[in-house]
């Protein structure tokens, strides 16, 4: 499905524990050019990809865009943090409180799976509220966090991943899902 496949420029496996992923900020529709940028200076990036029908006014056709605008992910070690700042089309990390925000692996994991699979809406009568904390706890989805923005219909929801601020649709059956209680 993805021509951009998260890749694999390891050139140390014995220094994964080390390395964390981190959010970055690209210029803007510049996330496939940084991303093999990224790729070519050795760093392990990932940009997640979905299928999008495009109309123009003589065709149609499916594109591959970024699923999060502007955003890409990278897994560093400390050595690497400025070279990622150094490749063109980065623009900075997300931080907060002026430092880089590193996002756990589990959600890397999520997004990867999500972008990989569709799910099939299922009936079912669980009652969530906007602004519920929620968490996948079924599907190749599992683990993954956030808040719910908005519900669609029966199975389409909104939830803000917590890492980086960023809102997807997730079409998950309500089945799938438990609120976090606080």
């Amino acid at each position: 499905m993805n021509n951009l496949q998260p890749t694999t420029c390891n050139p140390n496996p014995t220094t994964d524990s080390n390395k964390s992923w981190y959010a970055l900020y690209t210029k803007s529709r510049n996330e496939k050019k940084a991303f093999e940028s990224l790729t070519s200076a050795g760093i392990e990036a990932y940009l997640p990809l979905i299928k999008t029908l495009k109309q123009w006014s003589d065709r149609k056709k499916w594109v591959e865009e970024p699923l999060f605008r502007s955003y890409i992910f990278v897994h560093i070690d400390k050595s690497e943090y400025f070279k990622v700042l150094n490749i063109i089309g980065i623009v900075r990390y997300i931080t907060f409180e002026g430092k880089a925000v590193p996002i756990p692996e589990n959600q890397i994991q999520a997004i990867k799976q999500y972008v990989g699979n569709d799910f099939e809406p299922l009936d079912d009568i669980k009652d969530f509220n906007v602004g519920d904390k929620v968490e996948v706890i079924k599907g190749s989805l599992m683990g993954l966090q956030g808040r719910l923005i908005s519900i669609k219909n029966k199975q389409k929801v909104k939830i803000e991943i917590d890492a980086i601020s960023q809102s997807v649709y997730l079409s998950v059956p309500k089945s799938f899902l438990e609120i976090i209680k606080s």
